[in-house]
């Protein structure tokens, strides 16, 4: 019976236009829309922050050799996950700092 209720109101044209006009209703989708846009942009800058990285181009030059001993194998991945390791740090600092802004 309340549900009936709701779903006529929701689909009634002049009540969602009342709705609409709300200042509250029009300051919810204002930050939904500058939430959604931050995020792209963060997004984009880490998609484009991880394609420039250093770990990356290691990881396909790895990638592209073949060992010749499991030693030699060991050393090189060693020195991929410091890189790695010491981006992921600078990354959680700047990170920290652009929070803190």
């Amino acid at each position: 019976m309340i549900f009936r209720f709701l779903f006529n109101l929701i689909n009634n044209p002049q009540v969602i236009e009342k709705l609409a006009e709300s200042r509250p209703i029009r300051r919810a989708a204002q930050l939904t829309a500058y939430a959604i846009t931050k995020a792209q942009i963060a997004g984009r800058d880490a998609s484009q922050r991880a394609l420039r990285s250093q770990t990356l181009q290691q990881v396909k030059q790895e990638a592209s050799r073949v060992p010749g001993d499991m030693g030699e194998m060991s050393s090189r991945f060693k020195k991929v996950k410091e890189t790695f390791v010491n981006e992921v740090k600078e990354g959680w600092k700047e990170g920290s700092r652009q929070i803190k802004k």
